[in-house]
């Protein structure tokens, strides 16, 4: 991504080397002429800009020199000057009609025909193709939105004016913070957020996360991708203290300076282990933690019926997910969309897997993505080679310490009054094996009676029938989880933290998490 930096060292070198046609990729107008004109004031060359809304106007002086506004008007004026005069430029603002071969589009051939002999420089501002045999007389550049490094500066510009004016408590990591987020979005859009922010008469840390919001709802539906909508209020967390761990010390990588020491930014973790265990809903767990907005990447939506239109999707949906980072990406049961071991005759799910390993490897966009798995075996050998994703985190069965936080916890989130403590000691000795969705499952029913017939058919013997009537998939499928279990003891990283020989010893992994 050319950010402003890069593209004003390009456009000067194209300005110097008198480049006859240069298109100028951007929706923000007002930034390239603010380049253009620093530009023209280095390199002391004439520099003229036609708009609809003033016609031509000198860009050093801010005089007018031409009040015909219209393009063929304008047009016309350029060429007259050209063919008098020699290393003018001209830029157009609001060029329409340019992808064909049409009346326009020969117009402005013409003149560029005319800038060839004379040095001069035709400029497009535009977010049109070009018509190919105009596009074949000169170059093309493109202005991204600002990056970090640039958003910091807006963010700075936008704020420190008001320092002695409303109460400001944002330090300089609060900055770096807001420069993150507001990435990739224009640079009045920025301003507008932060305008909006500083109006309400002060500019507090917790603030942040209303950047975040109003950033989430310029993305709220961008191509290949399901925006999921996330409670915070209702997400609660036990155990999996080895990948909360890990998790703390991503985060701080995401406002962290890590240019200096050519460092990309966390790329994401693969969740791997018997399901119904939390993975997925970790996914929501992090977004909500970190304050950033949650995309889920459905591979199966973006598959098309021609042929290269599954490639195509699945790139826009990648770079739809840059374009609104710094976020989290969820890819649930990835495995699915993924399988190496699926019959691919047309090789449409091999060359996604390249390209999703590509992107992995090569985007600097700060999208954290989660990837859950159950069977890891039907994924692809080289996705899960060392540097793909940050870390491999296996998550096992909850162990008897675990499924009491559990139990107590949807207790409490189902609003049920808390069985005598020697039930409670009954049901998680009853539910060994359980899954966090089985346990979830037993209390719900409890509660679905309680609805239909009041508080007062809760009694201890209710929150046994109802966990004894959970058949939970260790002891229906005992084998499979069995080799899950196995895989995950070889060849990922427990994510309870503990060691893997303690795990064996209770034949269960010690924390792990359930999110509510």
């Amino acid at each position: 991504m050319a950010n402003r930096a890069e593209f004003k060292k390009n456009l000067l070198r194209m300005f110097r080397a008198r480049i006859p046609f240069i298109t100028i990729r951007s929706i923000e107008r007002i930034r390239v002429l603010d380049v253009v004109q620093q530009l023209a004031e280095e390199i002391n060359i004439p520099i003229y800009v036609h708009s609809l809304s003033q016609g031509t106007i000198d860009l050093k002086t801010r005089k007018s020199i031409n009040d015909d506004r219209s393009v063929p008007g304008g047009i016309d004026f350029a060429v007259q000057n050209i063919s008098q005069r020699h290393n003018l430029t001209f830029v157009f603002t609001e060029v329409s009609s340019i992808e064909d071969d049409n009346v326009v589009s020969r117009h402005i051939y013409d003149c560029v025909v005319q800038a060839i002999e004379r040095g001069g420089c035709i400029c497009i501002i535009t977010t049109r193709t070009v018509w190919s045999q105009l596009q074949r007389l000169g170059m093309t550049l493109t202005l991204d939105a600002p990056n970090e490094e640039e958003m910091l500066e807006v963010v700075k510009g936008c704020v420190t004016p008001y320092k002695e004016t409303i109460p400001i408590e944002w330090e300089e990591v609060d900055y770096r913070m807001a420069a993150t987020i507001l990435a990739n979005m224009t640079k009045i859009e920025a301003e507008n957020v932060l305008a909006t922010e500083m109006a309400k008469g002060s500019l507090r840390k917790e603030d942040i996360k209303e950047l975040s919001q109003a950033k989430d709802k310029l993305f709220s539906d961008i191509s290949g991708l399901e925006k999921v909508k996330i409670d915070s209020n209702t997400l609660s967390v036990a155990g999996l203290n080895g990948l909360q761990r890990w998790l703390d010390n991503q985060r701080q990588l995401l406002t962290a300076d890590l240019k200096e020491r050519k460092l990309r930014p966390p790329r994401g973790v693969l969740l791997v282990g018997v399901p119904g265990c939390g993975k997925s809903l970790s996914a929501k767990f992090i977004a909500a933690s970190w304050n950033l907005p949650l995309y889920r990447l459905d591979f199966a939506a973006v598959q098309g019926m021609y042929v290269g239109q599954s490639e195509n999707r699945l790139k826009e949906a990648f770079e739809s997910a840059d374009n609104a980072a710094p976020c989290v990406l969820w890819i649930d049961e990835i495995e699915k969309g993924l399988s190496s071991g699926s019959n691919d005759s047309s090789g449409v799910t091999t060359r996604m897997i390249g390209q999703f390993l590509f992107w992995l490897q090569e985007s600097a966009a700060k999208v954290f993505v989660v990837a859950t798995a159950n069977d890891v075996t039907k994924l692809p050998p080289e996705l899960l080679r060392k540097g793909r994703f940050d870390e491999l985190f296996f998550v096992d069965l909850p162990a008897e310490q675990e499924r009491r936080e559990i139990i107590e916890l949807y207790i409490t989130r189902n609003l049920l009054p808390m069985p005598a403590s020697v039930t409670l000691d009954a049901l998680v000795s009853a539910s060994d094996g359980f899954a966090g969705s089985d346990l979830e499952g037993a209390v719900r029913d409890v509660a679905i009676q309680a609805v239909i017939h009041g508080n007062k058919v809760i009694t201890d013997d209710l929150f046994e029938k109802c966990f004894k009537n959970i058949v939970p998939l260790s002891r229906t499928s005992p084998e499979r989880i069995e080799a899950i279990r196995v895989w995950g003891r070889e060849r990922a990283v427990p994510a309870s933290g503990a060691a893997w020989d303690a795990i064996r010893e209770n034949k269960v992994v010690g924390k792990r998490s359930i999110i509510i």
